[in-house]
């Protein structure tokens, strides 16, 4: 298979019953738009008790039902931040990190150096990132994993991509290659997929492909290039 194969996320996503949490960044096919998603998923109930709630330009998650929170430390997060003309998305309290290293001048290669992978053995969920830079009336993005060296955590590898946008083309990166116990890693360089222009068709795709039972939250934003005005869609299984 070519490396500039690009795939449809939802042949990606719909046999497979844990991708856990994952990130896609790319263009717009009309090459018009710059076009985020980010998604939960979870397998108990404590990390299944979680809405995506918006403030401002920035998302957190919070608890759908407070009195059933077991620990917070690893569930409740900020995954979307602005800092100046960069947005920030991750499946962790890293989004805090990488805005505070960018808000010193610093790069989000060394936010990220502080920082590794979750301390949830025997898991130790891989730390996934974005970076989206706005400037001239384009973009440019970057993406982070962060995982351990071996099954028993004794050390964390880091891994960036830096792209150049292409219209119609995104990248998907996400925690788990599937489901198991322990639950294997992603591998590899984040996956190409197809970004359309249509915003709510992404979503569904997204939405409609992910494992029923373990999906928990969705959001979806293309920012307009020339005008830097967004439209979003936010969709929590919680109601």
């Amino acid at each position: 298979m070519s490396i500039y194969n690009v795939s449809d996320i939802g042949e990606l996503i719909k046999d497979n019953s844990y991708v856990g949490r994952g990130i896609v960044v790319g263009k717009s096919e009309s090459g018009k738009k710059a076009v985020f998603a980010y998604f939960i998923m979870g397998r108990s109930e404590n990390s299944r008790n979680r809405v995506f709630t918006e403030e401002g330009e920035e998302v957190t998650i919070y608890p759908y039902d407070a009195s059933k929170v077991e620990d917070p430390s690893l569930i409740i997060y900020s995954p979307v931040r602005r800092q100046g003309n960069n947005v920030i998305v991750t499946n962790g309290d890293q989004t805090d990190t990488v805005y505070d290293f960018l808000a010193q001048g610093k790069t989000f290669e060394q936010a990220l150096d502080t920082r590794c992978f979750e301390p949830d053995d025997p898991n130790f969920t891989p730390r996934i990132s974005a970076l989206l830079t706005f400037a001239d009336g384009g973009f440019t993005y970057k993406m982070s994993i962060l995982k351990s060296a071996d099954a028993i955590g004794s050390a964390c590898n880091r891994y960036t991509f830096a792209y150049a946008p292409i219209a119609g083309v995104g990248h998907f990166i996400h925690t788990y290659n599937c489901d198991g116990h322990p639950i294997p890693t992603f591998t590899g360089e984040p996956e190409r997929v197809r970004v359309p222009d249509d915003m709510n068709a992404f979503a569904k795709t997204l939405w409609s492909n992910l494992n029923e039972a373990n999906k928990i939250s969705l959001y979806v934003r293309y920012t307009d290039l020339a005008t830097g005005k967004f439209e979003r869609v936010l969709i929590n299984k919680n109601k």
